[in-house]
């Protein structure tokens, strides 16, 4: 069986899968990261959100075998560590994490670690164009959240946005 290195989370792994087996079922079945959620797994919902050398992806869609060595996967569990360290020199949740929770966002939850990822993608890439994150950017989010929390997922990233 072949294997499969890449960078998750800061730390290199390697696994042993065949080259057409979903990233997300590396991810959630052999490596046990459960961040990214399984939603409808053809690239729909977006519930599996993660970052792949700091772009917004969705590893429900990329065959394993498509991940080089070099690339850099990032899901919920290794965010913090992309932010700067607190006055302890520690990291703690990510700013956009933060803005959450001070806005109540989730309900049931399922939908927020691709909302969260999505949403850092956002403001990621319109920092890197040197601009404000703008209503178009927000609208072209697009997670589904079945409860319906989007108002307070606008305002939180807007607040995120703020402290990133």
């Amino acid at each position: 069986m072949p294997e499969q290195t890449f960078i998750l989370n800061g730390e290199s792994v390697t696994v042993e899968v065949e080259d057409d087996v979903r990233l997300l079922w590396v991810l959630r079945d052999l490596l046990g990261v459960t961040g990214p959620k399984y939603g409808c797994g053809i690239n729909v919902c977006k519930a599996c959100t993660s970052h792949i050398n700091g772009r917004a992806f969705n590893p429900c869609s990329v065959p394993v075998g498509a991940v080089k060595e070099t690339d850099e996967v990032t899901t919920i569990e290794g965010l913090p560590a992309t932010a700067a360290e607190d006055q302890r020199g520690e990291h703690g949740l990510h700013p956009m994490q933060e803005a959450w929770l001070e806005r109540d966002v989730a309900q049931c939850g399922y939908c927020q670690p691709g909302q969260i990822m999505a949403a850092v993608a956002v403001v990621n890439r319109a920092r890197r164009e040197g601009r404000a994150v703008t209503d178009a950017d927000l609208d072209g989010i697009r997670n589904i959240c079945r409860c319906g929390t989007y108002t307070r997922i606008r305002e939180a990233i807007r607040a995120g946005e703020q402290q990133m």
